[in-house]
């Protein structure tokens, strides 16, 4: 657990244990209750490492309120209940500015021990370490308090598994993070750890915000991952797990460089992690590598690349025994086969996709992997349709995937809809598509993201020769005044 370098409030008040949730344990033994929190958390498309320690610090109280990821697995087990039924406090209650009188400083924190998605980032009001979301606009740099930042926080502040623990003082890197100091000693589990779960805040943070935010503030950690790799370990099985979280975080990068429309740096980052996964002989990371440079070329405009970039995802991930994985990659292959105009291949490999998709999740499915749900087989089998010029067959798909999507997945939410939308302007349905675009306009400010923003754009030179229809006319009054992603 993070410690402060200032006294917590009330120091003197003990942590008042969680009857409620103890009451709800029954008589399982805490070992087997967290087995059943991971079960319901794979039903829902999260990961969580939940363990007997962990429900042990909920039922102690230590932790007064759960992060997102806990907090939606607990109410799936639970439903019809809220956090303060199951005994937790009100997330306003312990952390942000309600949190607090306004005379009183954010705690600072000093690095501790990596810690697994279990205990990372809840709430802990003893400690001093607050969960590292809020519904403030994270791109606001006018803020007075230092938790109004979430970007700044996720990447240089917080508790051990933070892109600090892997960029700043621990490992004596220069604070640009591009090299190693001389004083580097040798990686270990606490610097793999914090890598990985650097990966999983980027990955949470992008989903809520979108791109264009992050991808400018993720340059040094990814210089410094690689600079762990540099300093070298004395243990191989810490050595694998370093190439691989190194991977998936230039992965990672390499996402937030294509989702803000760099498509040449995003290319770059793949090439890095496909060579990163060859040198270690890592099937899963250079099955991602594929995955991603595959979406990369339908965006860029390399059909053909994308259909053989996906084809040898496939072969490489068919061994790893995941079908939501293979199922997903069938996908990226029907997008590229859409770019080259063949409905028939687009069409085998959908629906190959939705066989493959209907074989369920397993336990070999990889983490990354959390965002592929119903709604994301749905908006991308939506991408096809459209790349295919067929507009109503797409909206109906894209409808579709917006209404099924988690609401904490506020990006794909704001991407599916302006899919609709632009379908709708393109299939002679405008006055429908001006509602659509403007619940897109709605979310854009909580998410950052060029790419909807040119679907958006596009939807809008569509509509423009019907901007006498009232609906019409105030979207594109609208769209107008609203500020672009510099």
């Amino acid at each position: 657990m993070a410690s402060s370098t200032v006294t917590p409030p009330r120091p003197d008040r003990p942590p008042r244990p969680n009857l409620a949730f103890r009451r709800l344990r029954g008589q399982r033994s805490p070992a087997e209750f967290a087995a059943l929190v991971r079960r319901a958390a794979r039903e829902i498309g999260e990961r969580v490492s939940c363990d007997a320690r962990y429900i042990g610090r909920v039922e102690a109280g230590e932790i007064r309120c759960p992060n997102y990821a806990y907090e939606r697995v607990f109410l799936h087990m639970f439903p019809g209940r809220t956090l303060t039924d199951l005994g937790f406090a009100p997330r306003s209650a312990v952390r942000g500015r309600g949190a607090r009188g306004a005379g009183e400083a954010p705690c600072a924190h000093i690095p501790g021990p990596a810690r697994t998605t279990s205990d990372a980032p809840d709430t802990d009001e003893t400690s001093g370490a607050r969960e590292p979301y809020d519904t403030q606009n994270p791109y606001d740099t006018h803020h007075d308090h230092e938790e109004s930042d979430v970007l700044r926080r996720a990447f240089m502040t917080g508790g051990g598994a933070t892109m600090a623990f892997a960029t700043l003082g621990p490992f004596g890197f220069a604070h640009d993070a591009s090299t190693p100091a001389r004083s580097v000693r040798r990686a270990g589990t606490s610097e793999a750890g914090a890598l990985e779960e650097a990966v999983r805040r980027i990955r949470l943070l992008d989903d809520r915000h979108g791109a264009d935010g992050l991808y400018r503030r993720a340059a040094a950690p990814l210089r410094a991952a690689y600079a762990l790799l540099d300093a070298g370990t004395t243990r191989q099985t810490t050595a694998d797990r370093l190439h691989s979280g190194a991977g998936e975080l230039a992965i990672s990068v390499g996402w937030l460089a294509h989702d803000s429309g760099r498509f040449d740096d995003a290319r770059s980052h793949y090439a890095e992690a496909l060579a990163t996964a060859r040198m270690t002989g890592d099937e899963a990371l250079e099955a991602h590598a594929f995955c991603n440079t595959a979406f990369l070329a339908r965006d860029a405009g390399r059909p053909r690349e994308a259909v053989r970039a996906a084809q040898a995802a496939q072969r490489v991930a068919r061994p790893l025994g995941s079908a939501r994985l293979m199922s997903l990659l069938a996908l990226r292959e029907a997008g590229g086969w859409a770019g080259l105009a063949d409905r028939a291949g687009c069409e085998q490999a959908l629906v190959r996709a939705q066989a493959l998709y209907d074989r369920g999740a397993c336990d070999d499915d990889p983490e990354w992997m959390s965002f592929y749900g119903e709604a994301e087989l749905e908006g991308l089998t939506a991408q096809c349709w459209s790349t295919l010029g067929e507009w109503p067959r797409a909206a109906r798909h894209a409808e579709r995937a917006a209404d099924l999507q988690d609401p904490h997945f506020t990006r794909n939410i704001a991407l599916y809809t302006a899919e609709f939308a632009d379908d709708l302007a393109r299939g002679g349905r405008p006055d429908e598509a001006a509602v659509a675009g403007m619940r897109v306009l709605d979310l854009l400010d909580q998410v950052q993201s060029s790419r909807i923003q040119t679907m958006l754009a596009g939807t809008a030179r569509v509509l423009l020769p019907h901007r006498r229809a009232g609906g019409v006319s105030a979207f594109l009054e609208r769209h107008a005044s609203t500020p672009r992603v510099p």
